[in-house]
């Protein structure tokens, strides 16, 4: 017989059975829903929902009351499956697998795309033409799967799970063609959901056409209205990015241009500083003969100390040598002393090379080496002071004229400034 009623009392004890009573104006009656029924059941019964049952009556002896043996049912005014796709997107939408907060955004140059669905059908030419068309170089993996009928949801699921955990891929497509609410029941499973929701890579949906929906579909991080506008998501247009890539190349070289002229300018700046500088390092000359004196004296002494260092160590190796190692040590003594030798005149030779580089340098700063190349110097007598410029002497007055050999005494004869100076 067939029932009408709504839901009341329901009970779900640890057997799997479905205890609950159907009701409606005027009266009600016990039903029951045995395990092998309940488990068959696309939604969950829940109280106040008004069913439609088929069953058949029975009488409960222990309670002598008529009880319905529930064999199908279903809600009334839609579909069992319309109410299982309700409930399962309330429950999972509160556990917060559908937050937009969680959805990740789609690599902007994938290198390579993951490709679930069926290998059969026009869906899988569709995308991969689409694909090819927008970047050749793209690389796809394809996964294919059943995506229809029993096993199709566990099938979907596995190839997401394989897909994430292989690092193939930077973003994969999960799809299949339209078809009615029963077809594309297995991307409302709530298994597919959830592998979906636990990629490690954005994942796109792309089931049906625009009007259809599903739960994979509120689970991915991009919702697709067909196949074919899922693979314009993830694959960028190739001759867009060598258009981009020549315009941000043409940019480039105008900034460096720029770049280049504004440290010439600076360069510019330095050389005029470096002039003004070079009046300070002439100053600074004398001191830097009483440096290389001090500097003299002092790495003599570092000589003279490595030289008694060494006598030292030569006599007290000659003096601990017992004769007994001395006869069985000849072929290592020698090999020995001469490495010691060898060191220490290498030692005694990069030092002696470093003061000589240093002397030189200094010696080429000299005003010494100035008077060398022609040079000389004018100073006053008897002070000794330095002419720097003619307004400094008169005609007649007595100058020494330092050589680099010797004085001269000179006298002035005439005062001749220069004009370009």
């Amino acid at each position: 017989m067939w029932l009408e009623g709504e839901v009341s009392n329901l009970r779900a004890p640890a057997s799997g059975h479905l205890y609950c009573t159907l009701k409606d104006e005027s009266s009600q009656i016990r039903a029951v829903l045995f395990r092998t029924t309940a488990t068959r059941l696309r939604f969950a019964l829940e109280d106040g929902l008004q069913v439609v049952a088929r069953g058949r009556v029975t009488v409960y002896e222990p309670r002598g009351e008529y009880q319905i043996i529930v064999d199908y049912v279903e809600p009334k005014g839609r579909g069992a499956l319309q109410l299982a796709f309700e409930q399962l997107r309330i429950r999972l939408a509160e556990e917060g697998l559908f937050d937009e907060a969680r959805k990740r955004p789609l690599p902007e140059l994938p290198r390579t795309v993951g490709l679930v669905t069926s290998l059969s059908g026009a869906v899988i030419r569709d995308m991969l033409t689409v694909l090819h068309r927008r970047c050749p170089t793209l690389h796809i993996i394809i996964v294919p799967v059943q995506v229809q009928g029993e096993g199709a949801a566990e099938q979907v699921a596995a190839a997401i799970q394989l897909l994430s955990e292989s690092g193939w891929v930077e973003v994969m497509i999960v799809g299949r063609g339209g078809g009615s609410l029963e077809d594309l029941w297995s991307f409302n499973e709530e298994i597919v959901v959830r592998a979906i929701a636990a990629s490690r890579v954005p994942v796109v949906s792309a089931v049906g056409h625009e009007t259809d929906v599903t739960l994979a579909d509120f689970a991915a991080d991009r919702r697709a209205p067909t196949p074919s506008a899922a693979a314009e998501a993830v694959a960028p247009v190739l001759a867009q990015i060598v258009s981009r890539l020549a315009e941000l190349s043409a940019r480039l070289q105008q900034v460096i241009a720029r770049r280049i002229e504004e440290e010439r300018q600076r360069l510019r700046l330095a050389t005029h500083q470096i002039a003004a500088v070079r009046v300070r390092v002439q100053e600074e000359m004398q001191r830097v003969d009483a440096t290389v004196f001090e500097m003299t004296a002092a790495v003599r002494l570092v000589l003279q100390a490595g030289q008694s260092r060494l006598a030292r160590a030569e006599q007290g190796l000659m003096a601990g040598s017992p004769d007994s190692r001395v006869r069985h040590g000849l072929a290592v003594v020698p090999q020995l002393v001469a490495r010691l030798h060898h060191g220490v005149r290498g030692g005694m030779l990069s030092r002696e090379q470093r003061v000589d580089s240093c002397l030189a340098h200094l010696h080429a700063l000299s005003p010494l080496a100035t008077l060398r190349r022609g040079y000389s110097v004018l100073q006053r007598i008897p002070a000794g002071t330095v002419v720097r410029a003619v307004d400094e002497v008169r005609v007649g007055e007595d100058l020494h004229a330092k050589l680099i050999d010797g004085r001269l005494l000179c006298t002035v004869k005439a005062v001749m400034p220069d004009s370009s100076v």
